[in-house]
């Protein structure tokens, strides 16, 4: 018999990439255009459809409330630096350095196997970014908290942009280890949807739709990656069983809307090889 492992996480990798473009078209119904009132109620920011909820998806952020989330390092929410508007959880501009006004935050949880999609809009010249397999039990660092990188940012305007190794710190890449290919970003001011998929060692990123990036964390090239850029003094980085959702400060303003994630499950049930 075949490896039913394979089989079943190669199903569930098929299905997130369903949610990736789904959650994309989602988006762009609401965006521009005319929607029944079911598909309205369906697709409002920050709600589950039936759908949704029987398939085990969550919200990380209600729309009104900053429940669910903490300051990394901190016990409580930053009580400067973020606020919630709209509907939508904001960075307030301060002066574009690295985690020095509120600071990032985090999720409560912890998650290992998952898919979280979001929707981030930027600001002229904003730099942001969602990382992911955060702990706290890494030192300090002077700016961000470390993890795992998908990186928000105007690339036409914002120097990091041409910083890293050939575009690696650009819109949707794995910050400052590999470049996204084939995306198409928003225009700035406008909605871009971020989705991130992690099942067992294999990670994607997806950005409107798209997937742009994928890697196996742990791997030979991973490490070789690692090796090679600002994360090289970090112990086993971007390797923990699990970690925290950050949402970054970096003194732009950005705005960031239906948080949703999924626990995958198929990993754990299929540990068993059948040949």
């Amino acid at each position: 018999m075949k490896n039913l492992r394979l089989m079943i996480v190669g199903t569930a990798t098929a299905l997130s990439a369903v949610a990736c473009q789904s959650n994309q078209q989602n988006t762009e119904k609401t965006a521009g255009q005319a929607v029944s009132a079911t598909e309205a109620s369906a697709t409002s920011p920050n709600t589950l459809t039936a759908a949704e909820q029987a398939e085990g998806w969550v919200l990380l952020f209600d729309g009104n409330s900053t429940a669910g989330w903490r300051g990394a390092y901190k016990d409580a929410f930053p009580e400067k630096g973020w606020k919630v508007e709209n509907g939508e959880l904001i960075v307030i501009k301060s002066d574009g350095a690295e985690s020095r006004n509120g600071g990032d935050i985090i999720t409560e949880k912890e998650y290992s196997d998952f898919e979280l999609t979001l929707e981030a809009k930027l600001t002229p010249g904003a730099n942001s970014g969602v990382k992911y397999f955060v702990t706290e039990r890494l030192p300090k660092s002077p700016g961000s908290a470390i993890g795992l990188e998908f990186q928000l940012l105007d690339d036409e305007r914002h120097p990091d942009a041409k910083m890293g190794k050939s575009g690696n710190r650009t819109i949707a890449s794995l910050y400052d280890l590999i470049t996204a290919k084939n995306k198409q970003a928003s225009p700035i001011g406008e909605w871009n949807q971020v989705c991130i998929v992690s099942d067992g060692k294999h990670v994607e990123h997806w950005l409107n739709g798209t997937k742009v990036v994928e890697y196996e964390r742990g791997s030979t090239a991973f490490r070789d990656l690692v090796a090679g850029s600002k994360y090289k003094d970090y112990e086993n980085f971007g390797e923990a069983e699990q970690g925290h959702i950050l949402l970054q400060d970096h003194g732009d303003e950005v705005h960031f809307r239906n948080i949703k994630l999924r626990e995958l499950k198929a990993k754990g049930t299929a540990s068993v090889n059948q040949d």
